[in-house]
This record gives C-alpha cells, structure tokens and sequence, in this order.
C-alpha cells in the first residue's frame, strides 16, 4: 500500500477538528430511535414539534433555536417552542419517534413525514402516507394499542 501525504493531512485535520470542536462533533450523532436526517442528526426534517400544537400546522424551525434530546438535533421556530420542548420533549415530541403508528402496528419501521401528521390525544404522531393518516384518524385506539405492543423490540432494533 502506497503512502499519500494529501490523505493523511486530510483525515489529521478531521481528527484534530473533532476533538478542537467536540460541540460540533456531538451535533453531528444520530440515532435510529428518532427520525432524523442521517447526515446531520436534525430530527423531523427541521421542522418544530411545538408548532403543531400552537400553531395547528408544521412549520419548519431556526438553526438559531435548537436543542439536542435522545440523540437528536431539534429546531424551533422561536425561543418560547424551544423552551415548551426542552421542559417536556415526551409531551410535544412525536410518539414513536417520528415513525408511523399505521406501520408499527403492523411490525415493520417506516419514518413518518412531518408534513402528513394528526394529534390525537394530546400527541402528535406522524405517518409515511396520506390515506395511513386518515386511516388511524378513523380508529386510533386498535392502532395504538398493536404500535404499543410492538414498539419496544422495535426500537431495540433500530439502536443496533
């Protein structure tokens, strides 16, 4: 194997970057638990949890206002969300992680879209498709309960 001086400066000047900027290394872990953006672990394509809740529509969120819970980067639209977040990501964070309950149920993972989602009791949940949208929205209860029952060895799976 050949030695190359250009590769090995490059992959110094990563290592030395890691450990003189560890805020932006650990920015940068992602985790299968949630759904988020492989490359840059933001969770829900960016946009804010809370803002479904008081604003009753997704709307993507600031860099300037972001936050890191269970292995994600989250992004608000505004202190005051950030701040509702922080103090209660299990309440305004989406159940699941972000994958669809419809999908769940059936024992499979499927990550949700953020622009396809509904509240319902109190939690917001997101689905991959449309009409699993409306389908949970018809008859969330069975739904729940299966997605319930099969989380747990699911989310095992996605932390290997």
């Amino acid at each position: 194997m050949e030695f190359r001086p250009g590769i090995a400066f490059f992959l110094l000047l990563a290592s030395l970057g890691s450990q003189a900027f560890p805020q932006f290394a650990a920015r940068a872990a992602t985790t299968e638990r949630v759904v988020v953006n492989r490359y840059s672990g933001v969770a829900i394509e960016g946009f804010d949890p809370v803002a479904y809740f008081v604003d009753a529509r997704p709307l993507v969120g600031r860099p300037e206002f972001e936050a890191s819970d269970a292995g994600a980067v989250w992004r608000f639209r505004n202190e005051g969300n950030r701040a509702s977040f922080v103090a209660h990501p299990d309440i305004y964070g989406p159940q699941f992680g972000g994958y669809d309950p419809i999908d769940l149920a059936r024992g499979v993972t499927f990550a949700g879209n953020p622009r396809f989602w509904l509240i319902s009791g109190q939690r917001l949940y997101l689905f991959g498709r449309e009409d699993n949208r409306d389908t949970f929205a018809a008859a969330p209860a069975g739904f729940l309960r299966q997605a319930k029952l099969r989380w747990p060895a699911l989310e095992e799976d996605l932390a290997q």
